[in-house]
């Protein structure tokens, strides 16, 4: 028969290995309890994710705001998960580098040019067309959704619609006679619709990046500008070539797109405040920039030299229709004709 254990007969050596045993278990609780709080502590960190965006706009431009917007939208809808760090003044990559840029990393989100690898963008994120801006938001969330596919075959998201139909006008040192006789100039494009026009007009294209037009203009590489006021203004060109022509010719929309893994990676909540803080930051924006870009012109007018005229209604629409007739030849090859009809169709409903 066994007997119940007195402690009075237990041996030193049997004490020291109850203690001992006591010990490890209360150690293996604390590392147990230490290790819940650190994956706690890690899950809450690795939430937390750092958006890059690139953007050629400067500091001093309304649309840096715009960003700072977003970023401020971003991480109060995420609960503070989302960290949008902004990057002006193409510091992380040149105007043409922005599909490479967002598929290398180098950036989570940037503005996308005139690339070859998104055909149909190319081709119709700057059309001739004469569009009310009147319901902007609704016609640039309509346009990013139907470029949505293609974009993500090049492994793209559109996230933000950069519109710059109000201010993409022309500019030249001297008053000229007629927009649609350029003779012989050369003038500064900013892709191949641009460049299209400009030769139709007996014009020379010549591609500037945005930080390089003020030096091209001051040495008399180009003798005219297209670009959006907001830009112009903000790298003050006004000085340079102050004599403006309003002609507003075109639907403008450069997207800024986000890498797509990196979207996709995001938690479904997170994906949601993103897409909710860029639309809702796209609203905040546009009557601000709209009264910004009225503001530098009319300084430019009346303090500092500029002067700016208006092509009339009944020219403006000449030359739109003039231009879509050559264009949508290559709007149909680069689309294929469907998407080609949607997008056009898109246009007429917003027509101005």
């Amino acid at each position: 028969m066994s007997k119940n254990i007195n402690p009075t007969h237990m041996t030193m050596t049997t004490i020291k290995i109850m203690v001992i045993q006591m010990m490890k278990t209360t150690f293996l609780r604390t590392v147990l309890a230490s290790a819940v709080v650190l994956g706690m502590t890690a899950s809450v960190v690795q939430a937390k994710e750092t958006i890059r965006v690139s953007t050629y706009v400067n500091e001093s431009d309304i649309r840096y705001d715009g960003f700072k917007k977003f970023a401020e939208l971003a991480s109060q809808k995420s609960n503070g998960d989302l960290d949008i760090q902004i990057f002006p003044s193409s510091t992380l990559h040149g105007w043409s580098e922005g599909v490479d840029a967002v598929q290398g990393g180098v950036s989570d989100v940037s503005w996308i040019p005139a690339d070859k690898r998104l055909a149909c963008y190319r081709v119709t994120s700057l059309y001739p067309a004469a569009v009310s801006l009147e319901n902007q938001i609704d016609l640039d969330a309509e346009y990013a959704e139907l470029m949505r596919s293609e974009s993500a075959k090049v492994g793209l998201v559109p996230l933000i619609n950069s519109n710059y139909s109000y201010d993409q006008e022309w500019w030249f040192e001297e008053p000229i006679q007629d927009l649609s006789n350029l003779d012989g100039k050369l003038v500064r494009s900013i892709g191949p619709l641009v460049s299209s026009m400009i030769e139709s007009w007996g014009g020379k294209p010549v591609f500037v990046a945005p930080k390089e037009v003020f030096q091209s203009a001051e040495r008399g590489v180009v003798d005219g500008i297209n670009m959006g006021v907001a830009t112009y203004s903000s790298w003050k060109l006004w000085s340079v070539m102050p004599y403006m022509v309003n002609a507003n010719l075109f639907y403008g929309n450069i997207m800024y797109m986000m890498n797509k893994n990196k979207f996709d990676s995001l938690s479904e909540s997170n994906q949601t405040a993103l897409l909710e803080a860029a639309k809702e930051a796209e609203t905040w924006l546009k009557p601000r920039y709209e009264d910004w870009v009225d503001q530098r012109v009319g300084n430019a007018v009346m303090k500092g030299g500029g002067a700016a005229v208006t092509v009339s209604q009944e020219d403006r629409h000449a030359m739109i229709e003039k231009a879509q007739s050559s264009w949508n030849s290559e709007v149909d090859a680069a689309c294929g004709k469907p998407l080609a009809n949607k997008v056009r169709a898109l246009f007429a409903k917003h027509a101005n």
